[in-house]
């Protein structure tokens, strides 16, 4: 699910929705169901399921309609991608969620092999019986999309891909810079001074450094280095150190590319903080695709990991990342963490 908080596509036919979608989502849909929220005239929101689900749990799609409906949107446009036997079950669906919520659903339609049926237009003229066809690539919304520098990625897998942990040499490289790191760190805490006897401020002030370089480095498009990654993701497993980065993470392009790159090159027992944080900056960012792969990712390999959790509840509740209102300026963890709070009582 994602904002769309992005450069402005005009979109004046269903064709021309059709190719904005890929955009919005950041990939191709198939197999499908999306909605596509409006308020006034502008798009303000996207959200998309699997087919199969939604055609077998009801339930999900009135979930998916209290994700739209939550986004304060007025009307809305329902496209499903596949065949008729399982797109139309699955659009009745939700389009009666939508109806229930107070949206009013401009239209809905099936996408498939380069045609779409309208499920509310009966005129033939317009709608004809054996569909109409589009041809995104030629749409001047994909050429405004791809000149403004937005992204659609052919499938969900190619997104999941971009998170994926790199291999081969690349991966005994960090292999081996994360053993010098794990024994580096122990040697921080054994020197640390008596006042501070678990070596908690150390860990705390070499995390902090470690971060502001990261930061430093990525914001100038400077890879780090295998040790660096490996001592950052390392001193990642301190909470206070994790809170450290991520009360400066941002949705900045250069946020996420820094937490991409150590999420990908992290050893596996390492990925939770970084994967966090990605799907925390994605999320500023309105990728909400991007945020919702990187905490599959975080986890499948953490399933207990507090902020992974967090963040997956707002993600899945669609609430907006406007609702954390004065980030930067604002405390974000303390922010979020007093939203769990309420919740759990």
């Amino acid at each position: 699910m994602a904002s769309t908080d992005r450069p402005r596509l005009a979109v004046r036919s269903p064709a021309d929705l059709i190719a904005a979608v890929p955009f919005l989502l950041g990939f191709h849909p198939a197999d499908s169901v999306v909605v596509v929220a409006m308020r006034g005239r502008r798009i303000t929101f996207a959200a998309r399921a699997d087919l199969p689900d939604l055609a077998d749990r009801c339930d999900l799609a009135g979930h998916l309609a209290g994700v739209v409906a939550r986004q304060h949107a007025e009307t809305a446009t329902v496209l499903g991608y596949g065949p008729a036997t399982l797109v139309t079950p699955a659009v009745d669906a939700v389009r009666a969620e939508l109806t229930a919520a107070g949206l009013s659903v401009l239209d809905a339609l099936r996408v498939t092999e380069g045609r779409y049926w309208s499920y509310v237009c009966t005129e033939p003229e317009c709608c004809p019986p054996d569909g109409t066809p589009y041809d995104v690539g030629a749409s001047e919304v994909s050429v405004a999309a791809v000149f403004a520098g937005q992204v659609a990625l052919p499938d969900r897998a190619a997104l999941v891909a971009q998170v994926a942990p790199v291999t081969g040499p690349a991966r005994s490289a960090v292999r081996a810079a994360t053993a010098r790191a794990e024994r580096r760190l122990a040697e921080l805490r054994g020197q640390a001074p008596a006042a501070d006897p678990r070596g908690e401020r150390s860990v705390r002030s070499a995390g902090a450094t470690a971060v502001r370089t990261a930061f430093r480095r990525h914001r100038r498009e400077q890879p780090l280095t295998d040790d660096e990654v490996a001592w950052l993701s390392v001193l990642l497993t301190d909470e206070p150190v994790r809170d450290h980065a991520w009360a400066r993470t941002d949705g900045r392009d250069a946020d996420i590319a820094l937490w991409t790159d150590v999420l990908r090159r992290a050893e596996p027992e390492l990925t939770a903080a970084p994967a966090a944080l990605l799907a925390f900056a994605a999320w500023r960012a309105g990728q909400g695709a991007l945020a919702a792969v990187a905490l599959e990712r975080a986890l499948a390999e953490h399933p207990g990991h507090s902020l992974a959790l967090l963040l997956d509840d707002l993600l899945r509740r669609g609430v907006p990342p406007s609702d954390l209102d004065g980030w930067p300026a604002v405390g974000t963890p303390d922010v979020l963490r007093r939203r769990r709070r309420r919740r759990e009582r």
